[in-house]
């Protein structure tokens, strides 16, 4: 088990175990973090999981895709740590990532 850290719309910071290949969209829907939607259910079709990333772990997560992309620019609260959970898989190289929920468009 690896760990996660999530800091919420309210800004509290919890710290949860995730299992690696899981996608980080469904370790929050796991771990009950009821601040992302994630409506689509993982397809990349309504950015209802948009996060944002911490920085340091920029250099290790895959490039944002084309569908993706477009997504996030329909997001009001687009920065350049942003991304889609449902498109970002935990793995052991992500060990301790800390990520936080973006306000609801």
């Amino acid at each position: 088990m690896m760990t996660l850290t999530v800091i919420d719309r309210n800004g509290t910071e919890r710290t949860v175990t995730a299992e690696p290949g899981m996608s980080v969209m469904e370790i929050l829907r796991e771990q009950g973090f009821d601040d992302l939607q994630a409506l689509c259910g993982g397809c990349c079709s309504c950015a209802t999981c948009h996060v944002y990333v911490d920085g340091s772990a920029a250099g290790l997560l895959p490039p944002v895709g084309p569908d993706e992309n477009d997504l996030l620019d329909s997001s009001a609260h687009r920065t350049g740590a942003s991304r889609l959970s449902c498109q970002l898989r935990y793995q052991p190289e992500l060990a301790g990532l800390t990520i936080t929920i973006a306000p609801e468009d």
